[in-house]
């Protein structure tokens, strides 16, 4: 193990871990709202948020599944390190990194059960920029619209047809981080 997997936690874990929840919960409860995460600095090519989230939602109960660029030796020895999280193939994962041409195709994730609904994955996808314009999104959490720039509109609107079951999904670019449940409605 490299000494680096050993650096870049949470500096106090417990209010770290807290705040970094509800900056989480917050993005999840309120799609298209981009929120700032922070108290952690992983290896590259994780951002600040992508690896705020892994601290945050990952355990050694929780498969983790690396696409592309992400699945690196530094990686995988900073998450084994920090959270004693399990890897995975995409079939297996609870959560899945990535950008999101390396994350494809979807159909590869598991989107629950009738009896399950919640033995899903969820994907964090890395992305260029976060912005609040795009998409029009629609559903719980929203007062109105609100608006996300997203890779693909087609395949979110998919996976909204299949609610109850489906991918919930993080999109992260430094320290930022939005959220877009398998609940919200996306035009384009």
């Amino acid at each position: 193990m490299h000494t680096e997997a050993l650096t870049g936690g949470f500096g106090d874990a417990p209010v770290d871990a807290a705040r970094a929840f509800r900056g989480a919960m917050n993005a999840m409860a309120r799609p298209g709202r981009i929120e700032d995460l922070a108290g952690a600095e992983p290896p590259a090519p994780l951002s600040v948020a992508a690896g705020v989230l892994v601290l945050t939602l990952c355990d050694a109960e929780t498969p983790v599944y690396l696409a592309g660029d992400h699945d690196a030796p530094a990686v995988r020895e900073w998450i084994t390190f920090h959270t004693g999280a399990p890897f995975a193939g995409p079939e297996a994962a609870m959560f899945a990194l990535g950008s999101w041409e390396a994350l494809g195709p979807l159909e590869a994730y598991p989107v629950g059960t009738p009896e399950y609904p919640d033995r899903s994955t969820t994907l964090i996808v890395e992305v260029p920029e976060l912005v609040a314009d795009g998409a029009v999104l629609r559903g719980p959490g929203i007062k109105e619209t609100a608006r996300l720039r997203l890779p693909e509109v087609a395949a979110f609107q998919q996976n909204a047809k299949a609610f109850p079951l489906g991918l919930d999904f993080f999109f992260t670019c430094g320290r930022q981080v939005a959220a877009l449940p398998r609940t919200t409605k996306v035009e384009g």
